[in-house]
């Protein structure tokens, strides 16, 4: 029985991640999957050594807008099949999916709109929401194992901020959109980190414009979910608030095989 440990981060710009050191924290770690999410760049942009990281494959998925949202995976092993979308146009063309197929499981590493800016991308992220939602039953109903991790862009409970009655009428805590998380986890999900760390203050994003880190008045959007039939190899779920470089922090998980 063998453990797979997989980490995500929303690093708000992998080159300049790559200046802030990422590929050292990388080869410290030494995760079997990495899913980096807002790389906001396309390969060629890329300098080879965060391309071809020794003993990993990399998946990249950019969006058709240059400098704008983006993913990447990096494993140990060769997936059965990369899919970079979920075959819908206007979500596949802003590079928000790495789809990767191993023996285990499908893992999704996936960038989940922002609805901040207006009533029209609020709009484009619940569509998301759901057209993913649809999606994920397809695969349940064939009895899939299924691993999912990124920034999902809300939090869930009033435990997952720091500020919930402040944030009731923002996006990122609407009704609508936590509700879409309790309609998701009840098709057949787990919240990873919920199953092992049941306390408050536990964020994963800090606004950087008020120093917000520094008093960790923060939030918890960026997930680990697991099909119901993976709960039993569930291991360990985590947050690594020490890691700096973002204006996120990386989450993991460490699974069993079998």
């Amino acid at each position: 029985m063998n453990k797979i440990k997989i980490l995500s981060w929303n690093v708000n710009g992998i080159r300049a991640a790559h200046k802030k050191g990422i590929l050292d924290w990388f080869k410290k770690e030494k995760p079997d999957m990495l899913c980096l999410q807002e790389t906001k760049a396309h390969p060629e942009q890329l300098v080879d050594e965060l391309k071809n990281v020794n003993g990993y494959e990399s998946f990249f998925s950019s969006a058709e807008k240059k400098g704008y949202s983006g993913v990447v995976t990096y494993t140990k092993n060769k997936p059965l099949n990369v899919q970079h979308g979920i075959g819908v146009k206007k979500f596949d063309s802003e590079g928000r999916f790495i789809v990767t197929e191993f023996d285990s499981f499908i893992l999704f590493n996936i960038y989940f709109p922002n609805g901040k800016a207006s009533e029209e991308r609020l709009q484009y992220k619940m569509d998301f929401y759901e057209t993913f939602l649809k999606h994920l039953k397809k695969l349940l109903g064939q009895d899939k194992k299924i691993v999912i991790c990124g920034d999902v862009n809300t939090a869930h409970k009033e435990i997952d901020l720091a500020r919930p009655k402040a944030n009731e009428k923002t996006s990122g805590f609407l009704p609508e959109e936590r509700e879409w998380i309790d309609k998701f986890l009840k098709a057949g999900f787990v919240d990873t980190f919920r199953m092992v760390n049941p306390e408050p203050e536990n964020y994963t994003w800090w606004d950087m414009m008020t120093r917000a880190r520094d008093r960790n008045v923060g939030w918890r959007i960026d997930y680990f979910f697991i099909s119901e039939n993976l709960r039993a190899n569930l291991k360990n779920a985590f947050i690594l608030p020490e890691v700096m470089g973002s204006d996120h922090c990386p989450v993991g998980i460490e699974l069993t095989d079998s």
